[in-house]
């Protein structure tokens, strides 16, 4: 086989491979002659047909076939010859098929790059150190009560916080304009759905009351046409509601999986997912400030597009399926969800991956089967039948092969934290657990 390699760029790489005519020639007149012995033509008897008129009949697309088999095959045999790591898929452009000749063909491809690991240390970590309060727990049990509540009609003014129902017909210029109206409209007050001023002018009205807001559009607003625009608003409130929080009682704890206890094991327990999720919190931003700082110190590496467009298409499928994309199969995902969105998230993932990998392999590391246990029993606590969570974890090897891929970045992270300089930084649990 004749393997010639040209370096078209950082990472692309152009290979033009010859394979002997014999390599092709040999394998068809193999599968003519063994398709031979079971074919049936008419007016021949059944194995009996001459491979002058199998040739005639079945010679080009067996051909074919073994042409694409050959290709294939021979571009591993050379990619491993010349020592080259393919990222992505070949583009394979033919040039000479003809039988009995030599087959030739160009590929063209990307090549995984050198990852040349930086020096990392002292880069800078802010580690938040915060607790749960008590005050945090009965923060968390009023949110808690709020969401299982109900709302209730109140014959008083209207408040921030309080859902009303309001019909409202909005003008331009005395002309209505499109989106601009509603009738019999729920609307959280306080909650910014609507443009600002428009929630904060219904505060103070009552039911049956009519009012009339002067307000003016945001410069960012996502229609061209109502930029900055003044407009006047007609608004007739019909009903004040305000949320009633749900009773603090064995119904209302048995929502949340307490059977048995009470309040006090019902306090314990959210202070015991509070803390795990003020733990998970603090170290996912100490996570994100050591992926920062790898890829600040690798920020030059150049990455194969093809890496790229395939973490792109992963994450527009993703996405798809989260927005229901089962459902609506036709549509066209390029067009609705461009690549443009996913791009540098793309771009970060890949670099990432590049990066860890070259520092795993230089450093030998492997998932620790305890901590593997430790997470998947963390994630199972949170469920009715935790036992039933690991069994179902450590039976499906691609969801153990998630956890383990996540122990092992973990690990990863605390060798890289030996040399960083970290600062705590006292803080609200609030702080430590927002993204």
């Amino acid at each position: 086989m004749r393997v010639s390699i040209e370096t078209t760029s950082s990472l692309e790489r152009r290979l033009t491979v010859g394979v002997p005519a014999e390599r092709v020639d040999v394998e068809v007149d193999n599968r003519l002659q063994k398709a031979a012995q079971n074919a049936r033509l008419p007016g021949f008897r059944p194995g009996k047909v001459p491979m002058k008129v199998m040739r005639q009949r079945y010679g080009a697309g067996i051909r074919q076939e073994v042409v694409g088999e050959v290709v294939n095959e021979s571009f591993r045999e050379a990619v491993i010859q010349e020592k080259l790591r393919p990222a992505g898929q070949p583009s394979i452009e033919p040039k000479n098929l003809e039988a009995g000749k030599e087959l030739q063909y160009v590929a063209t491809f990307e090549v995984f790059p050198e990852v040349e690991l930086a020096d990392m240390k002292d880069f800078p970590v802010e580690k938040l150190v915060a607790e749960v309060t008590e005050a945090d727990i009965d923060n968390m049990i009023a949110e808690l009560r709020k969401q299982k509540g109900s709302l209730e009609t109140v014959d008083r003014a209207a408040a921030l916080a309080d859902t009303v129902t309001i019909d409202y017909v909005g003008t331009r210029d005395g002309e209505a304009f499109e989106g601009g109206s509603a009738e019999g409209s729920d609307l959280e007050l306080g909650s910014g759905r609507m443009i600002p001023g428009f929630e904060d002018g219904i505060v103070g009205m009552v039911a049956g009351e009519e009012r009339t807001l002067q307000l003016s559009f945001p410069e960012d607003y996502h229609s061209e046409d109502l930029k900055g625009a003044a407009v006047e608003f007609k608004v007739t409130l019909h009903s004040v509601k305000e949320q009633v929080p749900a009773e603090m009682n064995d119904e209302f704890f048995a929502q949340y999986g307490v059977e048995e206890g009470g309040e006090e094991q019902f306090r314990k327990e959210i202070a015991e997912n509070m803390a795990r999720e003020l733990k998970n919190g603090a170290e996912a931003k100490v996570k994100q400030q050591v992926m920062d700082a790898v890829l600040e110190a690798h920020n030059a590496l150049d990455i194969p597009k093809s890496l790229v467009d395939q973490e792109v298409s992963a994450m527009r499928n993703q996405m798809f399926q989260q927005y229901g994309g089962m459902q609506n199969q036709d549509l066209d995902l390029e067009s609705l969800l461009p690549d443009s969105m996913f791009t540098e998230n793309a771009e970060r993932r890949v670099k990432l991956g590049l990066v860890l990998a070259e520092y795993i392999e230089q450093h030998q590391l492997k998932a620790d089967s305890d901590r593997v246990r430790q997470t998947i029993e963390e994630m199972a606590a949170t469920y009715q039948d935790p036992q039933e969570v690991i069994d179902y974890y450590y039976s499906n090897q691609q969801q153990l092969s998630a956890v383990e891929s996540k122990v092992l970045e973990d690990q990863v992270v605390e060798k890289l934290l030996d040399s960083a300089n970290i600062v705590e930084k006292e803080c609200g649990y609030q702080e430590a657990i927002n993204p």
